[in-house]
């Protein structure tokens, strides 16, 4: 049975206001930095996504949450292995495109902030969950169908090649994402007691699993003809 640690109670609003303030920082400053034209744009996204993942568990320590302070360092590597699904897909696979806005990339592919990048909606998912990977998979499922719509017209990402899509969304994307959500959570409930090696590898495991997710999906949804012959 998954194991309940973020519970609400009478306290939770008072004892979480140093995270929710972190990521109303991140609200803020993600906005402005946006706002900003190239190369300027990409400089002020790296320093926004590093500021938080500092931030995120030092407002967790605040708020006396081990717990979340273990889930933000857990989905840190997870972030940082979450380049390697990017790169695939925009390198190898095609359906999948970073606009270079400045700052640091990877290989000339990846803005180097992706790295951080996914730490504050995989953190939502799994913190709000309560730990509950299918309640993870339904939330990461609403919050990365938003990320997906809004990320082209902010010039973070945007879809590429022969995809079905859905309001600018490559269909294909959605059951992988929400996959990444309940992997997350099983993996962190799984590992948190454990070891720093083991729980790196689970991140790894939690983004080789899902770069599986992309693959399949993409092929049954987009290249598969669905034939018997």
């Amino acid at each position: 049975m998954p194991v309940d640690t973020v519970t609400p109670s009478a306290r939770v609003p008072a004892v979480l206001v140093p995270v929710v303030g972190v990521h109303v920082g991140l609200l803020v400053a993600g906005v402005a930095a946006l706002s900003l034209d190239p190369p300027a744009k990409g400089w002020a996204v790296l320093a926004t996504v590093l500021a938080y993942a500092v931030a995120l568990p030092w407002a967790c320590h605040r708020a006396g949450r081990p717990d979340l302070v273990a889930l933000a360092g857990f989905l840190a590597a997870v972030s940082v292995f979450q380049v390697l699904p990017d790169w695939v897909l925009a390198d190898l696979v095609g359906t999948l495109r970073f606009p270079d806005t400045g700052g640091l990339r990877v290989d000339d592919v990846i803005p180097l902030a992706m790295a951080g990048m996914w730490i504050a909606p995989l953190f939502a998912a799994v913190a709000l969950s309560g730990n509950r990977p299918a309640r993870a998979a339904g939330l990461a499922a609403v919050i990365f169908l938003g990320s997906e719509i809004l990320a082209p017209y902010v010039g973070l990402w945007e879809p590429a090649g022969d995809t079905h899509r859905l309001l600018g969304v490559a269909i294909y994307v959605l059951p992988a994402e929400a996959a990444l959500g309940w992997a997350a959570a099983t993996a962190f409930i799984a590992t948190r007691t454990s070891g720093v090696p083991t729980r790196i590898a689970a991140a790894l495991a939690v983004s080789t699993f899902y770069l599986g997710a992309l693959v399949l999906a993409h092929f049954l949804i987009d290249v598969a003809g669905w034939r018997i012959v």
